[in-house]
């Protein structure tokens, strides 16, 4: 018997299908993607480089509808255009203010090669939907061995470089003029990025992207100041989303994307209230200092008598 609510099904049924093989794969590989893009989110977010990584989501379409012009691996051609997009954008943008004028070029050249290679392929029209709403429930295995050693990568490349990319990301002038290569750490930055948001395209989708990279980060950042423990934070919300997301895909019969997306915004929703009421209790305690009470007048009393000597 099926249960309705509106137009959501209850899956009595759910369970096995929450450990079925193209299930399993699912949770690994979104565990992997959610793994990478705590690695890099805090980054983004302090870097001002949120339209940056919404941008390579888009700069790698042409990637995906060019690789099935050629015959290759779809994925391939996606991680391509996202890392080469991220290179270009990473030399020629050394400061926020910079790369949003290259970032925005690079994206109108790519989509517009995107448009044109679409109408080249006549068999695009499923590699699109797949590349903006992504399909995390057809992940292979071949592709869970592709996002491990890119996430391994990831990893050592952020361990290597934590230090000075946080001082590059926070003051990047004072950094420059301490010695640090602010360049070279922009386009490391944003290879890193490139190589998060080719296997997070893969899991939800060029349009729902901000749900796992940034939207998580920035719910962290709100939380705590210190940056590791951010990080940390920012990976245990992106995890949690991914696994309560598949998990409502099973129990509801729902595309993974919407869940996922939901349980990340919705976290953000209420860290986001309670800072707010926090920041406005504080203001208010400081713009409204207590008057101090007068002194209170001696108690009447019969006058002393006065001392003999």
């Amino acid at each position: 018997m099926t249960v309705r609510l509106l137009s959501v099904a209850y899956q009595p049924d759910w369970w096995p299908v929450l450990t079925s093989g193209f299930m399993t794969n699912a949770l690994i590989g979104g565990a992997i993607v959610a793994l990478a893009a705590g690695l890099v989110g805090y980054f983004v977010v302090i870097r001002q480089s949120a339209f940056a990584t919404h941008a390579l989501a888009h700069i790698g379409l042409p990637g995906a509808t060019g690789a099935v012009l050629l015959g290759v691996p779809v994925a391939l051609g996606l991680g391509v255009f996202c890392v080469g997009g991220a290179l270009v954008i990473g030399a020629l943008g050394k400061r926020a203010g910079d790369r949003e004028v290259v970032t925005g070029t690079v994206l109108a050249l790519a989509i517009g090669l995107g448009l044109f290679f679409n109408s080249q392929a006549t068999q695009s029209s499923g590699t699109m939907t797949n590349v903006l709403f992504g399909d995390l429930l057809a992940i292979s295995y071949d592709q869970l061995v592709t996002f491990a050693i890119l996430l391994v990568v990831l990893a050592v490349i952020v361990g290597v470089v934590y230090r000075p990319l946080l001082f590059a990301s926070v003051n990047a002038v004072v950094a420059e003029a301490k010695g640090v290569p602010v360049r070279a750490l922009s386009m490391i930055f944003m290879t890193l990025l490139g190589l998060a948001v080719t296997m997070a395209v893969q899991a939800v989708g060029t349009l729902l992207l901000f749900a796992l990279i940034v939207t998580p980060a920035a719910t962290a950042i709100m939380l705590t100041a210190r940056p590791p423990m951010a990080m940390i934070v920012s990976t245990a919300i992106s995890l949690g989303a991914v696994l309560l997301g598949l998990g409502a895909s099973a129990m509801f019969n729902l595309p993974p994307s919407f869940p996922i997306v939901v349980i990340a915004c919705a976290v953000w929703s209420v860290v986001w209230g309670g800072d707010r009421h926090r920041r406005r209790t504080a203001v208010n305690g400081v713009d409204e200092p207590q008057i101090a009470s007068p002194p209170r007048a001696p108690a009447a009393g019969p006058p002393s008598a006065p001392s003999r000597r």
